[in-house]
């Protein structure tokens, strides 16, 4: 009943865009915090980005700042992953993940910290 589905993701050349999208269902975003990681082969997984639930506060990774943009959508019980400039190092799995988070406050990158975790959704950035 509870999941988050990621969609988006593709092949794309360095320089291009793509928008992931995480799709809530069997629960509600608005208390939640909501953070993106990304995999790539023989990589350990890294904290991507991060939106905070009441407050709509963001964390960037230093790798992806001023190239990346978080955002929700309550109403479609979404949230999405903007990626512009993106390089081959952006390749990898990419998962969105949430965390229960009642009172307002900064998100954190802590991956034991999220409950729920979706499939994931490659991301290739490739010439």
């Amino acid at each position: 009943q509870v999941q988050l589905v990621e969609s988006g993701g593709g092949l794309v050349q360095p320089g291009g865009s793509l928008r992931l999208s995480c799709a809530a269902s069997g629960f509600t975003l608005n208390y939640y915090v909501i953070g993106w990681f990304r995999q790539a082969p023989g990589k350990e997984r890294e904290g991507v980005a991060c939106i905070s639930p009441s407050d709509g506060v963001t964390y960037y990774a230093d790798s992806v700042k001023g190239r990346f943009t978080v955002s929700r959508d309550n109403a479609k019980n979404t949230v999405y992953l903007q990626m512009n400039s993106l390089k081959p190092e952006d390749s990898g799995v990419y998962y969105c993940a949430a965390y229960f988070a009642p009172i307002p406050s900064m998100c954190r990158m802590t991956g034991g910290t999220y409950a729920y975790w979706g499939q994931g959704t490659q991301v290739t950035v490739s010439s």
